[in-house]
């Protein structure tokens, strides 16, 4: 399995961990694409601990993790 974590406001209407059938997915976008989530929505992409671009590829035993930008002041 891939475990997806969502911090922040993509817990929205979503659970705070998914997972997923690592059959059906290639690579970190497949999973961002899967849950509707735009590139550029993603602030910090975590597989496994270590930051990675969308189209790094993905495996079972995966973990990752997916922040949007950080605002306040």
């Amino acid at each position: 399995m891939i475990e997806v974590r969502f911090f922040a406001t993509f817990r929205e209407g979503r659970d705070k961990v998914s997972l997923l059938e690592p059959k059906d997915f290639k690579t970190a976008g497949d999973v961002l694409d899967y849950f509707r989530i735009r590139r550029e929505e993603v602030a910090i992409l975590l597989i496994n601990g270590l930051y990675s671009p969308a189209d790094t590829a993905v495996k079972d035993g995966d973990v990752i993790a997916l922040f949007p930008p950080v605002g306040g002041g």
